[in-house]
């Protein structure tokens, strides 16, 4: 799967895997509306102590069945060194969340992996700093890099964060790494999420980071902000019409699903 090239890519998924019903549901509708990639946390970072962590390997075990069973890659959040390893061997691109953007230790042993991975801007990074933390991954020799902007955190309380959609056409313009919008955390109203998912297609994004829950008043993390299967499918209706307007489209698998690499 190329990422960055004129397809445009889309990873959907909930929050956190929570267990094989409310895994297998998200999978089997993100799968049937077009997404591209499931995504899933299987270690979360909370504000909270006390707060639901994730599941752990049985959780990454979860998602890669069920990524299997619907064709789908997958991806999910590493939060330290330690749990390398095992999400290397089983996850397609790493998740680099906004709180580790400059976990040096972190990005350097990502350097040293030849897989991809998604790098979250920081909750109040420049885009001269998250650009600085993702040549920690490329120095070490890994070129599969995403980045991903996610909202930063302004004097804007309305919304969860701030989307800064010229952060994605200035990254565009400085750098040949792909970009990625996160609008679920940018935004945390799921209402915001299709017109921010349109204009980041818009502004020159390559790729939409989505979360997506069954049953979102239900879900255990961030269920405040996920969209439900149907608007989701919704919004995957009318991405087409405004990629085309900017001479892109939706990425069209050529064969059988995986990774291949990043631009």
């Amino acid at each position: 799967m190329e990422v960055g090239g004129p397809g445009f890519v889309v990873m959907a998924g909930p929050c956190a895997v929570e267990g094989a019903e409310q895994l297998e549901l998200a999978a089997r509708a993100v799968s049937q509306a077009g997404a591209h990639l499931l995504r899933g946390g299987v270690f979360k970072p909370r504000t909270s102590p006390y707060a639901f962590q994730g599941m752990g390997e049985p959780g990454l075990k979860l998602l890669v069945d069920a990524g299997r069973r619907h064709g789908l890659p997958i991806i999910s959040e590493v939060m330290e060194t330690e749990q390398l390893p095992l999400m290397a061997q089983h996850a397609d691109i790493l998740q680099v969340g906004a709180r580790n953007m400059q976990n040096f230790g972190l990005l350097r042993a990502l350097g040293r992996l030849r897989k991809p991975v998604l790098l979250k801007r920081g909750l109040s990074a420049t885009v001269q700093e998250w650009l600085n933390a993702a040549e920690y991954i490329l120095a070490g020799g890994n070129e599969q890099v995403l980045l991903c902007e996610r909202g930063i955190r302004t004097f804007e309380t309305s919304m969860r964060n701030t989307l800064d959609l010229a952060a994605v056409a200035w990254a565009k313009e400085r750098t040949h790494l792909p970009v990625i919008v996160d609008p679920s955390h940018a935004t945390g109203l799921p209402s915001l999420i299709t017109p921010m998912s349109l204009a980041a297609a818009a502004c020159g994004a390559d790729g939409l980071l989505i979360e997506v829950h069954p049953r979102p008043e239900q879900a255990l993390c961030d269920g405040q902000q996920a969209m439900s299967p149907g608007d989701f499918a919704t919004l995957m209706q009318r991405l087409p019409g405004v990629l085309a307007a900017v001479d892109r489209h939706l990425y069209t698998p050529a064969g059988p699903a995986q990774i291949a690499g990043a631009r």
